[in-house]
């Protein structure tokens, strides 16, 4: 079942795969949203954490939450949405395909998965979040026989001489096979090379960390920057293969599974 045929707390392509949440680590619990309360304690943190006053949009109704709690505080400190897809054919259904032209990505086979509004709690930094939150999706991924997990990784702000290493860096090293590339589609795009400040340092530095984890990962990205002065980002599209992960940074994911 994909869309909105997703039942809370439960996510498949066919409609017989689930994948088992919750997953522990330590003070932390990683689980599906199943409530209205849960929903009301995503979408607070994710205003807070996008500097918004409300983050809610019609997107929410189609897709699986998950929330990672901290079970001492009793407070959700990380949440993401994802969106099962059972082949390309349906990536015309996502949030990002409003503002790709995805169409090549469409013709890459198996199901696929996007991932949107990632977001972390600013007051709550603790490593493990992050490894509990990847945790789960690893879970997500296998359980669905994931091919490609997708979406769009935000930097802050809509001036793109702030990211000009990033950006540059992201031209010269993780740009999307040209079979598989994102073509501009959003009424303003910022193009990667428009700019150049080759600055190894400051690029890693301006990444979003979503972003550089999604690199580790073997991830690609489009050529351009979504420039959404209603979400006050610009926003590149991520894609990562997953039978291009490198082994060991497969076998650290599923190590947090147990």
């Amino acid at each position: 079942m994909t869309g909105a045929g997703c039942v809370p707390g439960t996510i498949g392509f066919s409609g017989t795969e689930q994948a088992a949440l919750p997953l522990v680590r330590g003070r932390y619990r990683a689980r599906y949203a199943v409530s209205a309360e849960d929903m009301a304690a995503a979408l607070e943190l994710r205003a807070r954490a996008f500097g918004r006053d409300v983050d809610a949009e019609p997107f929410d109704a189609l897709c699986t939450h998950v929330l990672v709690e901290d079970l001492t505080l009793e407070c959700v400190v990380c949440c993401c949405r994802l969106l099962p897809l059972a082949s390309g054919a349906d990536i015309g259904r996502s949030y990002a395909a409003q503002v790709y032209d995805l169409s090549l990505v469409a013709q890459m086979d198996g199901p696929m998965l996007e991932l949107g509004r990632f977001c972390l709690h600013p007051d709550h930094r603790d490593p493990d979040i992050l490894r509990l939150a990847w945790a789960a999706m690893t879970t997500l991924v296998d359980a669905g026989g994931v091919a490609l997990l997708f979406g769009c990784a935000s930097f802050a702000g809509t001036d793109p001489g702030r990211y000009a290493a990033a950006f540059d860096r992201l031209r010269e090293r993780h740009l999307a096979p040209a079979d598989r590339a994102p073509r501009p589609k959003a009424a303003e795009v910022h193009r990667f090379d428009a700019l150049s400040a080759k600055d190894p340092g400051a690029a890693l530095r301006q990444m979003p960390p979503l972003l550089r984890t999604y690199l580790t990962m073997g991830g690609w990205v489009s050529d351009h920057a979504v420039v959404d002065h209603e979400m006050n980002t610009l926003h590149v599209f991520v894609g990562v293969e997953i039978s291009s992960i490198p082994e060991a940074r497969k076998r650290l994911l599923r190590a947090v599974v147990g």
